[in-house]
């Protein structure tokens, strides 16, 4: 088995190709489509270049996985599914998050919440079978209800789950996050193998450090910054908390999440042939019609 790595610069993502040398049979984790905010228009520039790298290697990928639906870049499964013949794939809790977030987007009565925007739904303990690849599906939320680790081989994927050691844990603070559970599914990766091959979603290059995208459950047992082996839950939820409080929305979060629910589906185009995003506005703070922030009482009443 090989894993190949690959970095979106802009926003520190890590995508992966998982693939068999000798059956070529292959997946890949977490593919990014580029989006620029300010002109709000779509590319496919690091999923063609991913592609022809696939297909230099005659790599047949059965499945796109998706750790989770991503809140800070638009995934490309879309694209790769049409190109590669693949299957897209989620955990099962993604149903949660589409419910979550269709009254956040104004989606409507015919959205549908039942994740059939994706090829498959995965349960916590499935294993994934692609050709002489198998993975096995740990259900691991607290940063979304939905997060998915993938356990194959020697290795597991932990999407925003668990970080590079210097870069600690994924954050909490979005729809449904639990810094509790997310205490609990690390509990759970910490039980894996200490040489378990760990493969991180981002990778933020504290203090300008090179990029490093791979550790192993043992040296983040020992040395992760915010959850050793010896760290109790109060101390971390506490912590986990307390930073999360200092932490501003992704850039791309409100594009991303209503993309990605719908498995990176676009908008359908309206009557006049253009696909429209919602953009919630004043979510983390309601204002009034003139747009002055309501006092905290009042937020309160309006959330």
């Amino acid at each position: 088995m090989k894993i190949d790595a690959r970095f979106h610069d802009a926003t520190s993502t890590l995508t992966y190709v998982v693939h068999d040398e000798a059956t070529r049979d292959a997946v890949v984790i977490d593919p990014v489509l580029d989006y620029d905010p300010i002109a709000s228009q779509t590319s496919t520039s690091s999923a063609q270049a991913l592609l022809a790298w696939i297909r230099e290697r005659g790599l047949k990928v059965h499945f796109i996985l998706e750790t989770h639906a991503h809140a800070d870049h638009l995934t490309a499964a879309q694209f790769l599914a049409h190109e590669l013949g693949a299957k897209v794939v989620i955990g099962e809790d993604i149903r949660v998050v589409q419910k979550t977030f269709v009254p956040v987007f104004g989606l409507g009565p015919d959205f549908r919440t039942d994740g059939s925007q994706f090829d498959k739904l995965v349960a916590d303990g499935e294993v994934v079978r692609a050709g002489s690849l198998e993975f096995r599906a740990m259900h691991t939320p607290g940063h979304t209800p939905a997060c998915m680790s993938y356990v194959v081989g020697d290795a597991v994927f932990t999407g925003d789950a668990l970080f590079m050691p210097d870069s600690g844990t994924g954050r909490c603070d979005f729809p449904r996050g639990s810094a509790e559970q997310l205490y609990a599914s690390i509990q759970r990766l910490y039980a894996l193998p200490d040489a378990t091959r760990v493969f991180v979603g981002h990778d933020y290059q504290p203090n300008g450090r090179p990029l490093a995208y791979e550790t192993t459950i043992g040296a983040s047992k020992r040395d992760n910054n915010q959850l050793t082996a010896e760290t109790t839950q109060a101390a971390f939820v506490r912590l986990r908390n307390e930073r999360d409080a200092t932490l501003a929305a992704p850039r791309l979060l409100f594009p991303s999440v209503q993309v990605n629910i719908q498995a990176g589906h676009l908008p359908q185009p309206n009557a006049a042939g253009i696909r429209n995003l919602s953009l919630p506005l004043n979510l983390f703070a309601p204002t009034d019609d003139a747009g002055t922030v309501l006092p905290a009482a009042a937020r309160a009443r309006a959330s």
